[in-house]
């Protein structure tokens, strides 16, 4: 079979492994999402060993599957939380609430009244307005400051809508002193699926210049650095491995800070935690061309961008996929079965199935255990969110 693609599946996982999904979701209905819980242990042990000087907090939103979740804690993991309907997931779990930070920007002040209610004292800002919000419903918390980046290099980049520019940074650690809170840390984040490892360096290098200004000029000793997500998975464009990853970014802190590291590191690791733990089962629902000049035969799927794939937005997020049946490979179009014209996966990026495919046959999207189930959309055209199962 790897000879109809330009990526062999060797690239993505063991053959034995991709049998064994194979058997596992013979009987299941598609589409569906199958998730490795050894790959995600495996993963989070990867990022101790690498980044050991690091605190991880778990982005529940990459992967909020409670047994993703209840692994991670038992693994000793710390969680980036954005809503109270993840809170209210973690207590259930039975998470500490001094194991999680509320690191949405974006809340509102009920909702920073119930994460205080609740025992949770770290927060993120990332203007004064938010700032006056947990000044208010959380008193006397940690905060720390969102500093606005471009993302340059990351297939989802994460600019514009987050953060702040260290002009107002400034201001926002004063005003939080005036308020009656903590200033801890410096957050940001390079963007999801960074693979130009300089962004660290970028990033860490506005940190060091706003952690030296805090002390020096506004005698704020900040004790924090969160330097987000952006680890990637194993999709079809490659990246460097983690241990590279890890390299750089040691010596990027080194060279910021010196000896004088800040006491605590944080990360928030989401995609790299949980995207390689699952594949996607899907089914071929049509095979058609738009006239009989077309080159490329379209090919539906019975998952689409509204299923769980909102990251082919662009194209930006290109998966591994891989198709049953034999035959020469040719070049298709992959689109989705709702009624909407945008849910088109991939028309511009080349991909390929064996020509003897049918209508039927199964369809393998490998590394989407991040971002899919917890974006699959609520009864759009009447389909159901995507389900979830554990290997076994």
């Amino acid at each position: 079979m790897d000879d109809q693609y330009r990526f062999p599946l060797t690239n993505f996982m063991p053959k034995e492994k991709f049998e064994r999904i194979k058997d596992f979701s013979k009987n299941l209905e598609t589409p569906c999402l199958i998730l490795d819980l050894d790959v995600i242990k495996s993963n989070y042990e990867a990022l101790r060993q690498n980044l050991p000087f690091a605190k991880i907090f778990y982005a529940v939103k990459a992967n909020p599957n409670d047994e993703v979740v209840a692994l991670l804690r038992d693994l000793g993991s710390n969680f980036d939380v954005a809503t109270r309907y993840e809170l209210d997931q973690l207590l259930r779990l039975g998470v500490s609430p001094d194991r999680m930070s509320f690191g949405n920007t974006i809340k509102k002040e009920k909702d920073i009244a119930y994460f205080y209610e609740k025992g949770v004292r770290l927060y993120v800002t990332d203007s004064i307005s938010d700032l006056d919000k947990i000044s208010r419903a959380a008193p006397g918390c940690k905060v720390f400051f969102r500093l606005l980046t471009e993302g340059l290099g990351a297939d989802w980049p994460l600019s514009k809508k987050f953060g702040c520019h260290p002009d107002l940074a400034r201001q926002l650690i004063k005003t939080a002193v005036r308020f009656g809170l903590e200033p801890y840390g410096i957050s940001f984040h390079p963007g999801s699926q960074q693979r130009d490892i300089g962004q660290w360096s970028t990033s860490l290098t506005q940190v060091g210049q706003l952690w030296r200004w805090a002390k020096e000029e506004a005698h704020v000793e900040l004790k924090m650095i969160n330097m987000g997500g952006g680890f990637p998975a194993n999709y079809v464009e490659p990246t460097d491995n983690l241990q590279m990853y890890a390299e750089d970014i040691r010596r990027f802190l080194d060279n910021t800070f010196k000896s004088d590291w800040p006491p605590e590191i944080i990360i928030e690791p989401g995609r790299s935690m949980a995207g390689d733990a699952g594949v996607i089962v899907a089914e071929i629902v049509n095979i058609a061309k738009k006239s009989v000049h077309d080159r490329y035969p379209w090919v539906f799927l019975d998952i689409g961008k509204f299923g769980g794939l909102i990251e082919t937005l662009d194209e930006a997020i290109k998966y591994p996929i891989y198709f049953e049946g034999e035959g020469k490979a040719q070049e298709i179009i992959i689109a989705g079965p709702t009624c909407d014209s945008m849910d088109i996966l991939y028309e511009k990026w080349t991909y390929t199935m064996p020509d003897k495919a049918k209508i039927g046959d199964r369809v393998y999207i490998l590394t989407t255990g991040a971002y899919t189930q917890s974006y699959s959309s609520i009864y759009f055209n009447g389909f159901p969110p995507l389900s979830a199962h554990i290997l076994k």
